[in-house]
């Protein structure tokens, strides 16, 4: 069905992304009126800039300490990842690494995670940096 469509469309009961009656008194709508598809968006814009339920974007300074702090917690966890992942997969005895091999093999690990933490935007540092700036906001 085209979006542009149901601009025209007027809906007897208008469906809303909410369960509750309490959703539908947050946009305005009453049981039963007639709505236009636009008017029904542009009240959910409203509510959602408004409504305090709804969490607002929080804006997140990369050049904190926190911030700083948030990205090591997501390297060690990336790091964590793949050493488990690695240690699922068997290895031989053919080449005989030692303890050279190890530290090597450990550090590798090491810059992998900080060019996967930099590089594949997984979200970790966010999350915990806005968690753990609630109260402050």
């Amino acid at each position: 069905m085209d979006i542009n469509a149901l601009s025209s469309h007027n809906f007897k009961s208008a469906y809303v992304p909410f369960s509750s009656s309490n959703g539908k008194a947050a946009l305005g709508l009453e049981s039963g009126g007639d709505y236009s598809f636009k008017e029904i968006l542009k009240r959910a814009q409203n509510a959602k800039s408004t409504n305090p339920a709804v969490p607002q974007k929080t804006k997140i300074d990369k050049t904190s300490k926190l911030y700083e702090l948030c990205s090591d917690l997501e390297t060690f966890m990336i790091k964590n990842l793949i050493k488990s992942m690695r240690s699922t997969v068997q290895k031989t005895n053919l080449i005989d690494t030692g303890f050279a091999g190890e530290m090597y093999e450990d550090m590798l690990y090491d810059e992998y995670a900080k060019s996967f933490a930099k590089n594949a935007n997984f979200g970790f540092a966010e999350m915990a940096y806005k968690e753990l700036n609630k109260g402050s906001i």
